[in-house]
């Protein structure tokens, strides 16, 4: 007699062997696809927490062969820039530097059986042996030695280090000694318990892990600046950040992605409790890796005194140059009016008095000469160097004759930085502060500066591309009318719809690829246009735009616009599109209700 599941397994048997028959050529199809995984706590420990999730995609996507390969940061980006890999499982620090350099776009987020949610997932715990009684916030670690795994590890390092700075404890300069003691995470708790450090940082849950796994007694720990979080059940000093993403790179076949989203999404909990769900919004993490000033905003690194002089240093040059030409043509007008001044009184010593009016009206013209030319070289001066410039120059040069003079203290250095950022941001833009998104977590509802969020949609665009088009805004809004939205989540809709009409115009004529946004409150709504002339789409296409999976591009995924439509109707607002009425190309239309505020 067959058991049940032994019946099972020869009608799935009895199935293979008859679409081999009937479909011969469809093992042609198949294809290897590979994985890419980081591993943070040995390959073992990788392998148990990954093959629930191979074996689930060999069942449920049949046509093609899946493998896990395994990686250390490094040998992850070297994986995706030598195309060896088809998806990419990482933390999600790691997922937001890889997708700046190598455009990798998350289609699923893990949910973890001990976070909260996929947008709360992901921390540091600091911890300190039990003994130390000294230190017991985040700001007693100032002088101290600090172990962590890697400048680059997320839990294990990065978001402590945001916490830190966020206190007053700038990590780089306040802490005696970082030491990065590599993976696995094992090695910074041996390191505290050694005594070779005073603290250590890993990823929230992970004491807790090992010492349900008998290789510690969590007694032994104690966490620094501890934050309760209601339904975790492990020690936590940071805020949480999303789970990690699974990514598909540039080069995955789009139909792959589709069928492997799909069977993510569809993804029963496996052993250990492990799913996904659709992909959660990564924006913290961009905060973090901003306000840190690493992976893709690294650039901001260059808004200090020497990274001003570095990068500017032939302006400044210049600069000196015209003033010093200035000043010495000064010099010799003065010299040469004060020389004639003087042979014009001589002159005039010998005349009558009738002609000492004509001397002094001679010397008042020649008075008011001397202003006349001066006033041209200001004039000058003001058009080749404008006043922030010069502001930066002289902060910079105070700067580094403090040091010379061994006057130079932190509290000069942040006045001085403080007056250059601010100086650099009047001249145009050249350096500009990150504004700063709230720290994800339920959206917030405030009154949103359309405008403002519009125009820095416009710069991270620019910022971005290498070539980006002319993109126009054209404020239209009056009055008192504003919208109570999440200003970070709007400017993430609106970042999609103009990626999506660079693209739309990308291989046209330059005529056709510049982009209008127009912004204009009606019928007590506000109203966010995102006008291209590009190809255009056809009505049935139209019809399925924001469908889920449903794309026109060749490498799309078909999940922008519907996520951005679930953020709009959050918001009580309406996304829609439809061709332009005079000419080629789309209009994508926001619409946000409108609230009545004082003036």
């Amino acid at each position: 007699m067959f058991s049940a599941s032994g019946f099972r397994k020869c009608l799935r048997a009895l199935a293979c062997c008859l679409a081999t028959a009937v479909l011969p050529a469809s093992g042609a199809l198949a294809k290897d696809v590979a994985i890419g995984v980081f591993v943070y706590q040995g390959e073992r420990a990788a392998t148990e927490d990954w093959t629930p999730l191979l074996d689930y995609l060999r069942d449920a996507v049949p046509a093609h062969r899946f493998r896990l390969d395994q990686y250390d940061a490094e040998g992850l980006r070297g994986a995706i820039a030598a195309r060896q890999i088809d998806l990419v499982i990482t933390n999600p620090g790691y997922y937001v530097a890889m997708e700046a350099e190598f455009g990798i776009s998350r289609i699923a987020t893990l949910v973890s059986p001990l976070a909260l949610s996929t947008r709360e997932a992901i921390g540091s715990a600091v911890i300190v042996h039990a003994g130390r009684q000294d230190l017991r916030e985040l700001t007693d670690l100032a002088g101290q030695r600090v172990a962590a795994v890697a400048p680059a590890a997320f839990g294990g390092y990065l978001v402590a280090a945001r916490e830190m700075l966020q206190r007053g404890i700038d990590p780089e300069s306040d802490l005696k000694e970082v030491k990065f003691v590599g993976l696995p995470m094992s090695n910074v708790i041996d390191a505290v318990l050694k005594g070779e450090v005073d603290a250590g940082i890993v990823r929230a849950c992970f004491p807790e892990v090992l010492a349900q796994q008998g290789l510690l007694r969590i007694e032994q720990l104690r966490i620094l600046s501890p934050r309760p979080q209601v339904g975790l059940p492990c020690g936590l000093s940071s805020p949480l950040y999303p789970d990690w993403p699974i990514a598909v790179t540039r080069e995955t076949d789009p139909a792959l992605a589709r069928e492997v989203a799909r069977a993510l999404l569809a993804m029963p909990a496996v052993a250990g409790g492990l799913s996904w769900s659709v992909p959660a919004d990564y924006q913290p993490v961009h905060d973090l890796y901003r306000e840190l000033r690493i992976g893709p905003y690294a650039y901001l690194r260059d808004i200090t005194p020497e990274g001003l002089l570095r990068r500017f240093w032939p302006w400044l040059l210049a600069a000196l140059a015209l003033l010093a030409g200035g000043v010495v043509h000064t010099v010799r007008v003065e010299h040469l009016v004060q020389r004639r001044t003087a042979e014009l009184r001589e002159s005039l010593r010998a005349r009558d008095l009738a002609e000492t009016r004509m001397r002094e009206s001679q010397e008042q013209m020649d008075h008011l000469s001397r202003l006349s030319i001066l006033g041209e070289i200001s004039g000058s001066l003001a058009h080749e160097i404008n006043q922030p410039l010069t502001t930066i120059g002289n902060y910079a040069r105070t700067v580094l004759r403090r040091q010379g003079n061994g006057q130079l203290t932190p509290e000069a250095v942040t006045e001085a930085c403080d007056e250059i950022v601010h100086e650099a941001e009047r001249a145009g833009g050249i350096v500009q502060r990150i504004r700063h998104f709230a720290r994800k977590r339920e959206a917030t509802r405030d009154p949103a500066d359309l405008p403002a969020i519009a125009a820095e949609a416009r710069r991270l665009i620019v910022g971005i591309m290498a070539q980006a088009p002319e993109i126009v805004i054209d404020n239209r809004i009056g009055g008192s009318c504003r919208a109570l939205a999440d200003g970070a989540q709007i400017q993430q809709v609106l970042l999609n719809l103009i990626k999506n009409a660079v693209d739309a115009s990308r291989d046209l004529p330059a005529a056709r690829q510049g982009i209008q946004i127009l912004l204009e409150a009606k019928d007590k709504r506000l109203l966010i246009h995102v006008i291209d002339r590009g190809v255009g789409l056809g009505a049935a296409q139209r019809a399925h735009l924001f469908e889920p999976f449903f794309t026109t591009k060749q490498d799309g995924l078909g999940l922008g616009l519907p996520i951005c439509k679930t953020i709009v109707e959050a918001h009580g607002g309406r996304l829609w599109a439809e061709p332009n009425a005079d000419g080629p190309g789309m209009r994508f239309s926001v619409s946000l209700p409108c609230h009545e505020h004082a003036a």
